[in-house]
């Protein structure tokens, strides 16, 4: 195994864990900074209980992909289109919400911060994802 693929295989997995904790935390309604994006935003159970299917199924799409990324590489692809989707929802999000509306103890600094970090990983996803698949382009 290159070590593109092993870097591409433990940011899949990294993903995967990462989802599965956002999913626990929303399941039981903990608000954990970085697990919980709006973690100083008020929220409803049912939200919280329809982000944590969502955010197990990311986790599983990830898992799957990390099993074998060269053979899931579609999936890949895919889960890294999402990622920017993602990004750019969180962004708008971020940018046309007045969270100070809703309390004015909200630092939106704080989302920006986590988005930030939530995009770095995308762009590494999609940087070995491409790395790899030009190494295994001939196969």
């Amino acid at each position: 195994m290159s070590k593109n693929t092993a870097i591409l295989k433990w940011l899949l997995f990294f993903g995967a864990i990462y989802f599965l904790g956002i999913s626990i935390v929303h399941t039981f309604g903990i608000k954990v900074p970085l697990l919980y994006i709006y973690f100083t935003v008020p929220s409803y159970a049912y939200q919280d209980r329809i982000i944590s299917f969502l955010a197990l199924g990311w986790s599983v799409f990830l898992f799957t992909a990390f099993i074998d990324p060269v053979k899931n590489r579609d999936l890949v692809r895919a889960v890294h289109v999402a990622g920017v989707i993602a990004i750019i929802g969180l962004s708008v999000i971020n940018s046309t919400t007045d969270f100070t509306a809703l309390s004015k103890n909200i630092q939106p600094s704080s989302f920006w911060k986590e988005t930030f970090g939530l995009g770095l990983y995308v762009v590494l996803l999609g940087f070995f994802s491409y790395r790899v698949g030009r190494e295994n382009a001939g196969s």
